[in-house]
């Protein structure tokens, strides 16, 4: 495949929540690409719409118009996803302490999809569970507890195991370090860095933190009620904004301005 084929493709893709009489323009007129390999924020304020084109994407809600292409195929936004496709987007949620069962153990929250999936035989679920959590940086053994014995920090790095297992061609991250202390949010955003490099995951990263897009991004969108209102090379936006909103969005971001966002070190 080619370095710069498009994994995803969205077009003019719009979602209107109704009810108590009001309607929510959540969606509106959102296209957008993004190319193999690449990581790719979407920022802006709390239900500025970013999370719902999430949902939409990973087929959570169907939307009123436009059309999602994963990997060169047309996918109906008017019907749930099918199996196989889903495979192909995989999901990190912001609380993975209510995404994981608390019944299962984390080993099994791990493998159950790939299993069903026949990624894997049922012989191999104990290695590959194992092996799973290594590869984010948990102790195998960790495989027989359950949730509510880990921290958030380890409950994250297992819901990123659990969504690497299905071999996903994209993952979108939606506020997956903004519940997290500062210390965890660094070691989070270090490993998703590594994964994609090891895994060459393409990775559409929600956030409402710019520090944390900085970080791990290489293009940008500004949502703003629901459209995108800017876009470009991280560095780019950050440093220049040409919208107003994007500049406000800047000057909002504690512990300096977008000088100090795109010149930080990586975390530790």
């Amino acid at each position: 495949m080619s370095a710069t084929e498009t994994i995803l493709r969205v077009e003019h893709l719009n979602k209107t929540f109704s009810g108590r009489g009001q309607q929510v323009r959540a969606v509106q007129d959102v296209s957008l690409a993004v190319r193999r390999g690449e990581s790719v924020g979407i920022v802006g304020e709390s239900g500025c719409g970013k999370s719902t084109l999430a949902r939409l994407i990973m087929g959570l809600e169907v939307a009123d118009a436009g059309t999602i292409e994963i990997e060169g195929a047309l996918v109906s936004a008017s019907r749930r996803r099918l199996r196989a496709e889903a495979r192909r987007v995989q999901m990190i949620f912001q609380d993975p302490h209510t995404s994981l069962n608390p019944r299962m153990t984390i080993g099994a929250a791990i493998t159950e999809a790939p299993l069903v999936a026949k990624l894997i035989a049922r012989s191999e679920r104990e290695a590959s569970a194992r092996a799973a959590l290594e590869s984010v940086g948990l102790h195998p053994e960790l495989a027989g507890s359950r949730p509510h014995a880990l921290s958030g920090g380890q409950r994250q790095r297992v819901a990123i195991a659990r969504a690497l297992s299905l071999q996903p061609r994209l993952v979108l991250a939606d506020e997956a370090v903004s519940a997290l202390d500062v210390s965890m949010q660094a070691q989070i955003l270090n490993l998703l860095r590594r994964l994609r490099a090891e895994h060459d995951l393409t990775i559409l990263f929600i956030s409402h933190q710019l520090g944390a897009v900085a970080q791990l991004c290489d293009r940008v969108l500004v949502m703003y009620r629901g459209s995108i209102v800017e876009q470009g090379p991280v560095r780019d936006v950050f440093e220049t904004p040409t919208h107003a909103y994007t500049r406000e969005l800047l000057r909002a971001q504690p512990g300096g301005g977008p000088q100090t966002l795109v010149e930080a070190p990586p975390a530790p």
